[in-house]
């Protein structure tokens, strides 16, 4: 077994840096040498293993695109200009990369400008597909792994300006100024706002500072669509992997109404709802705007991540 051959090495060199009697490295060496050969014996094994394994996954993405594919068919999703019916993805969870896509080609686009609040390292958020076709935006992302992260990878417009990238924790009372400092005020054309536990206030704090022509926000599905429903409020408090987090969609549709802004639909895995402003919305998109009409349940099992690992490249910039 490979692995074992792997430790042998370390341990030499350990006992050579310690300085261990000959005898106790060698007796530790017949030892690995052992478990070597009898582990070796189930070789064969484990291949069948891995590849019984990726069988399975096959025939799981399998079960799951039939899955959505009948979904599609179902009555709710009858009318063609259904949001569902655009997902697609290149960097974002789902299949939000096709529904902000349709979305603009549907209201169209000002200065092709953006502004994202939870990035992540910047290879799964719902801005990069946006920016490697030439739109220009504000990141912000608190956590340290991930900033090293986007200044690594996403170096080349960073220099060029084409992204401007904040590390910062983010609350209600500090947002706005972020934001403002970054030089982003008034109309832009997409807003997204992730961080979990109080996405439902830093959205509220935002909508009062610039004014996008849509916003794309997590909500909480696992609350029912007709409740509306927030955390309290906390500024350092921050997810813990529960449940309790966000606000329910019937939260953000309300806000939304308080705003200017109608809930035109949500990703079919029930993760992201999408706003669209009201000036833009006569005509594109089909009534009822209401959490009712759009709302996705959680379907946090379907996958979408598929084929090589993902990297930034100015895809369309030849």
């Amino acid at each position: 077994m490979k692995l074992i051959s792997y430790i042998r090495r370390p341990f030499r060199l350990l006992g050579r840096l310690y300085a261990l009697p000959s005898e106790v490295l060698q007796r530790l060496d017949a030892i690995l040498g052992r478990m070597d050969a009898f582990w070796g014996k189930f070789d064969p094994f484990w291949g069948k293993l891995d590849t019984i394994s990726a069988r399975l996954e096959l025939l799981a993405r399998s079960d799951q695109e039939v899955f959505e594919q009948r979904l599609l068919q179902s009555p709710r999703y009858h009318d063609p200009t259904h949001l569902a019916h655009f997902e697609w993805q290149v960097y974002s969870q789902n299949g939000e990369d096709g529904i902000i896509t349709e979305i603009f080609r549907r209201v169209g686009h000002g200065e092709k400008t953006f502004v994202e609040v939870g990035v992540g390292n910047g290879l799964e958020n719902n801005t990069t597909f946006l920016l490697s076709q030439g739109w220009k935006g504000l990141w912000i992302d608190g956590a340290p792994e991930c900033a090293i992260a986007i200044r690594r990878e996403f170096s080349r417009p960073i220099s060029t300006g084409d992204l401007l990238f904040v590390e910062s924790l983010v609350t209600a009372e500090n947002v706005a100024a972020l934001v403002h400092s970054a030089g982003f005020l008034g109309e832009i054309d997409l807003l997204s706002v992730d961080i979990d536990q109080n996405t439902y206030y830093i959205l509220d704090a935002l909508l009062g500072v610039i004014r996008p022509r849509a916003v794309v926000v997590e909500y909480n599905a696992t609350m029912p669509p007709s409740l509306d429903w927030k955390v309290r409020y906390e500024s350092n408090r921050w997810y813990k992997g529960s449940f309790y987090f966000g606000a329910s969609l019937k939260a953000f549709e309300l806000m939304g109404k308080s705003k200017g802004y109608s809930l035109v639909g949500c990703d079919l895995h029930g993760v992201n709802a999408f706003l669209v402003r009201d000036d833009l919305v006569a005509g594109k998109f089909s009534p009822p705007f209401t959490a009712e009409a759009t709302y996705e349940p959680p379907r946090y099992w379907l996958i979408r991540t598929v084929g090589h690992h993902r990297g930034y490249g100015d895809f369309g910039k030849a």
